[in-house]
C-alpha cells in the first residue's frame, strides 16, 4: 500500500478538490507542481520519513507473518 502514499500526500498538500484533476487537469497539475516546489526542506524530510515508515512497517508485518505471528 506504500504506492498510495504519494497520492494521499499530494491530495493533502495541494488543497484543491480531487474532481479538479479530472475537470481541469492542466490547472490542477500545475498547482501541484508549484506547491511541491515551494515545500521547505523540513517538510520534505517529514514526508519522506512517512514514506520510509510505510515501507518499513510493511516489511516488518511480512516478517512477523512468516515467523508465525498472528495479529488477529
Amino acid at each position: 500500500m506504500a504506492f498510495l502514499y504519494p497520492f494521499i500526500v499530494i491530495i493533502i498538500i495541494d488543497g484543491i478538490p480531487v474532481s479538479k484533476y479530472f475537470t481541469a487537469p492542466s490547472e490542477a497539475f500545475s498547482t501541484v507542481f508549484n506547491v511541491l516546489v515551494g515545500i521547505t526542506v523540513v517538510d520534505w524530510i517529514i514526508l519522506i520519513s512517512g514514506f520510509v515508515g510505510a515501507i518499513v512497517s510493511g516489511m516488518v508485518i511480512k516478517y512477523l507473518r512468516k515467523s508465525g505471528y498472528q495479529m488477529f
